[in-house]
């Protein structure tokens, strides 16, 4: 009866401890890994590293000199050699170790075990990166960190640089305008696409940029950041006259660029090799970003004048596609669903669409349209996006690779603040101004801005 009373007294406590320590991990992952994931892992990693990169096939027969030592020095069994680990960094997230590749092991070898690895030491996932030739670094992600979307506290910063989401591997997604120009996102409704225009815009508003935005919703998703705005259409016939000043202003800048370099005025724009940012930075044009938001309401026709309008904007938008980096004018394309059947221009255009972007979509032929081009895994990948996880995207670029994103999440009302805050930063465009939308109540900022503030509005 004692023996009885003494584990019940015993038991209660150490259930307790159980039980919090479950519930912690269900509902406050990063917690539950700082105080009992990290510890635990670490130990698991530290006790069985060697039998665990022979059960997966990454050790090697030792050498020569190292069978002759350890048989002159002890008697026990010359086993085969392990990569040699380096020091283990905990982080927030999980844990960074690195590994120097045995002669003939190449990383693709460890990649391939990262699955094996993962269940070993009893972490959430396993990433491999190649840091230089015969050095890989094995990041070790103790939770789901897409399921609470927290940034990190450092993130990079740079002119046309955004985080805008956090990969699955806890690193940041950037949006980096200078290596990717031009970007298609595609998602369906409630999928979390126009999040991650807000984060984009909220991004940029902060930076001596100019943005301008197309939205045939009748601007219900870029007219509250107006304050920021350069120009702003709402339907395809302000497009129609929005995209040829577009156009004009990139002539413009192709013959600024001429007349610094003493290239000759008739020399064609396609034969420029260099950009606006060989210019000195005095003379140089801001940065245009342009966001076209349900492109599709661009492609849509009724009548025979309709469909002259819209190859008129399908080739403007192509032009500026191929000709616009030079001349520092970036494209963010969204749509729910961008292909053949749009029309003439369509697959042209997302051709020169480096990035890609897909968020949840309602069938497999619009996730093939985003990524079947350039990562066709990815495919099943961005297919398998649960519509209770909105945000959660697959990225792409033209390299092949690509990466599950979230992005976190920020309401319209703080990302119209930002923008409102940082009106001072709209620049002078002659050629927008007329498309420069109303802001009632936008306050007078005082002047110091790399760009010239924008005017006050009665």
């Amino acid at each position: 009866m004692a023996d009885l009373t003494t584990l019940l007294e015993v038991g209660g406590p150490l259930a307790a401890l159980g039980g919090g320590a479950a519930y912690t991990r269900a509902k406050h992952p990063a917690a539950y890994w700082s105080t009992i994931g990290l510890p635990i892992s670490t130990t698991r990693l530290l006790s069985s590293y060697g039998s665990v990169m022979e059960a997966c096939g990454l050790t090697v027969a030792p050498s020569r000199l190292r069978i002759l030592a350890v048989k002159a020095t002890t008697r026990r069994e010359v086993r085969p050699v392990p990569p040699r680990r380096g020091i283990i960094r905990p982080t927030t997230t999980g844990l960074r170790i690195r590994l120097r590749l045995a002669p003939g092991q190449e990383p693709a070898d460890v990649a391939t075990s990262a699955e094996r690895l993962r269940h070993a030491w009893g972490v959430h996932a396993v990433y491999v990166t190649t840091v230089k030739p015969g050095v890989v670094e094995l990041r070790l992600v103790g939770y789901d960190v897409l399921r609470q979307v927290r940034m990190p506290r450092k993130l990079p910063a740079g002119l046309l640089k955004v985080p805008v989401a956090l990969r699955e591997d806890a690193t940041p997604f950037v949006r980096d305008y200078r290596t990717v120009p031009h970007q298609l996102t595609l998602g369906a409704t409630l999928s979390g696409k126009s999040m991650y225009l807000r984060h984009l815009v909220a991004g940029l508003a902060r930076q001596p940029v100019a943005l301008v935005g197309i939205d045939c919703k009748r601007g219900v998703e870029l007219s509250p950041f107006a304050s920021r705005l350069s120009a702003l259409a709402t339907d395809p016939d302000q497009a129609a006259d929005l995209l040829p000043a577009l156009i004009d202003e990139m002539e413009d800048r192709y013959d600024l660029i001429k007349s610094r370099q003493g290239i000759a005025s008739n020399t064609p724009d396609e034969e420029i090799t260099s950009d606006i940012w060989g210019l000195p930075e005095s003379e140089r044009p801001v940065p245009i970003v342009l966001f076209v938001d349900e492109v599709a309401e661009l492609f849509l026709v009724a009548t025979r004048k309709d469909e002259e309008r819209r190859d008129e904007m399908v080739t403007q938008l192509i032009r500026l596609a191929q000709l616009g980096r030079a001349a520092g004018i970036y494209l963010e394309v969204c749509g729910q669903r961008f292909g053949a059947e749009l029309g003439k221009g369509a697959t042209m255009l997302r051709a020169q669409l480096t990035g890609r972007v897909c968020h949840r979509v309602n069938d497999e032929a619009s996730a093939k349209m985003a990524l079947g081009d350039i990562a066709p895994e990815a495919v099943g990948a961005a297919c398998a996006i649960a519509p209770e996880r909105p945000g959660l995207a697959v990225a792409g670029d033209t390299s092949g690779g690509w990466s599950r994103i979230r992005t976190p999440y920020l309401s319209l009302g703080a990302a119209a603040e930002i923008c409102r805050d940082s009106a001072h930063l709209v620049p002078d465009l002659p050629a927008l101004k007329r498309f420069q939308p109303y802001a009632p109540g936008q306050p007078v900022k005082a002047p110091g801005a790399t760009v010239q503030p924008r005017p006050a509005t009665n």
